[in-house]
């Protein structure tokens, strides 16, 4: 009889730290930008909108992304397009200020989503350069 060890996570480089705190910090920082743009630096109406809930669905994949869960980084990849859009959309015809927040918005979701692919990317590579180990040991023929 013998356990069974389970294999370590694979080592964290500092690309693959520093992709994950550009997505963690460009995140946070939509997250707060349209907080912020909808309650007091822009709102639709005076007093702050509803439109200020979208920043809900952005406040649940921070701990997946603190977790170093590779499935998180692959779906806010496809997550950040929604809020791509409707900063291009805004940026065009917003009112000023709304065009510069909109702005920002679309420089945030561009990074995150390269931070995002480029961890994806770093961490499959360092999976593919480290050497497999067997999932069970080898019996000693003597």
């Amino acid at each position: 009889m013998h356990s069974e060890i389970a294999p370590l996570p694979p080592p964290v480089t500092t690309d693959v730290a520093a992709t994950r705190w550009l997505a963690v910090g460009s995140l946070l920082g939509l997250i707060v930008l349209s907080l912020a743009w909808e309650l007091w630096l822009a709102p639709l109406r005076p007093g702050g909108s509803w439109l200020a809930l979208k920043a809900l669905p952005l406040a649940v994949p921070l701990a997946g992304l603190l977790k170093r869960r590779m499935y998180t980084y692959r779906w806010v990849s496809l997550l950040v397009w929604l809020y791509f859009t409707e900063g291009v959309v805004r940026a065009w015809s917003d009112p000023a200020p709304g065009n510069w927040l909109a702005g920002a918005e679309i420089a945030l979701c561009l990074l995150l989503f390269t931070a995002c692919a480029l961890h994806v990317r770093l961490r499959q590579r360092a999976a593919r350069a480290r050497p497999s180990t067997p999932s069970t040991p080898a019996a000693d023929p003597t």
